[in-house]
């Protein structure tokens, strides 16, 4: 009777721990499980990539239009999965703090949305992406920097790679032209109009709270310098 009280105690002393946990933290423990399931998933049957990976040629016949929100959680491999996670430990956490976990879960989800959007509507232009898989939370992850950009411009940061801190008004703006750079020097496909998409949802919306919230965002502006 004592054992088992003590386990129903500790359960519960567990579940208090797990609902505690942030919005943050939550989505990158559901980009972490995801990534393992979807991997499984196309290990299996490669099939499993049109269901799970956002293709604008999907999207155009109308196929598949639940991959806008599975591409989100899916990544290419460990490293993607990896330098994505460890930046939104950081700037995500900030940005919950700043805007509250309610409209955190949702600026999140609606960045990288929109990230999806723009990508499959640059096809466009860009024809020949048509039949290009995009995934990965970096769509969200850039509306997140977008609106850093525009609420702590001064806000040292560090990128990966260069151990010197730079001010997110340079270094979100910068690290979007460093990765289209590399993408077209070495040929690489990542997702830039992806990051285009977040980075200006980002600072669309950082443009309204400005407004909207003149001292309130001045003052954080201020705390952050």
């Amino acid at each position: 009777m004592v054992y088992r009280t003590y386990k129903v105690k500790r359960g519960l002393n567990f579940l208090r721990s797990f609902n505690s946990l942030s919005v943050n933290i939550y989505f990158i423990l559901l980009n972490i499980i995801l990534f393992f399931v979807f991997f499984i998933l196309i290990q299996l049957n490669a099939v499993f990539l049109d269901y799970i990976a956002l293709k604008p040629l999907n999207i155009s016949q109308g196929r598949y239009l639940w991959t806008f929100l599975t591409s989100m959680f899916m990544h290419a491999g460990f490293f993607h999965l990896f330098a994505n996670m460890f930046s939104l430990l950081f700037i995500g956490s900030l940005t919950e703090k700043i805007l509250g976990g309610k409209r955190y879960f949702w600026f999140y989800m609606i960045s990288g949305l929109f990230a999806g959007l723009l990508f499959v509507g640059s096809t466009w232009v860009f024809p020949e992406d048509v039949n290009t898989f995009a995934v990965g939370a970096s769509g969200a992850l850039f509306g997140l920097v977008g609106l850093l950009v525009l609420l702590t411009p001064n806000l040292p940061v560090y990128l990966m790679f260069i151990p010197i801190p730079i001010k997110m008004k340079f270094a979100g703006p910068g690290i979007l032209v460093l990765l289209w750079f590399i993408s077209l020097v070495g040929n690489i496909p990542i997702g830039n109009v992806a990051h285009l998409g977040g980075l200006l949802i980002g600072l669309i919306y950082g443009f309204y709270l400005k407004n909207k919230y003149k001292r309130k965002t001045a003052m954080l502006s201020r705390y952050f310098s």
